[in-house]
């Protein structure tokens, strides 16, 4: 997985409450098991049409935004299933961040298990970096300091909070298979103490 520290990107701005995973990736995407080429799937109805012409005024298709790494967007954002495609559609595209005025539970878990921050701000902070992001303004999001601010802000930063063990987990690039490996040394030592008091076990 990789780790999430601090990055200085273009923001994406998606002014939408209750962005469902459905929104976030069609059904018709779920056939795959791999975390790779879902991006063209991300938002797929709102960007194409029945017919498969692009809407060319959707946000992601137009420069700068078609290379954010940040989407802000309003409540409740990845609501509906609990599909994992949801959160590697957005990595596949290339977003590493998103800031909402809330997420729905099991996305918000899943965003941390792939590598993707999310971080919850008030409507009017938002806002303030939508207004920002459409001007040209790259956002500036440090986990470590946990803080969030628009190139050229003259206000404080924006402050959010991120749960301790999730930050370690996400800013050293470790998702559950990564945590393991981290008492790979533990395992080895229990496993050779089992083969020596069950040896038929390990026959």
């Amino acid at each position: 997985m990789l780790s999430f520290n601090a990055i200085t990107a273009i923001a994406a701005p998606l002014p939408i409450d209750n962005v469902d995973t459905d929104m976030i990736i069609p059904k018709q995407f779920l056939t795959t098991i791999k975390r790779t080429g879902l991006k063209d799937g991300l938002f797929y109805e709102m960007r194409y049409t029945v017919e498969g012409a692009k809407i060319n005024n959707f946000i992601l298709h137009n420069a700068p935004f078609d290379h954010a790494e940040i989407l802000l967007s309003g409540s409740n954002f990845g609501c509906g299933s609990s599909r994992e495609h949801a959160p590697w559609a957005l990595l596949d595209f290339g977003i590493r961040c998103v800031i909402a005025e809330s997420f729905a539970d099991i996305f918000f878990n899943n965003c941390f298990k792939n590598g993707i921050l999310p971080i919850v701000l008030p409507k009017e902070s938002i806002g303030e970096l939508t207004s920002a992001a459409k001007g040209g303004k790259k956002i500036t999001v440090d986990l470590e300091k946990q803080t969030v601010v628009a190139e050229g802000q003259n206000t404080p930063a924006y402050s959010f909070t991120t749960e301790p063990f999730r930050k370690h987990c996400l800013m050293n690039g470790l998702d559950d298979i990564g945590l393991t490996l981290e008492k790979l040394n533990e395992i080895s030592v229990y496993e050779g103490k089992q083969k020596q008091l069950t040896p038929w076990l390990a026959a």
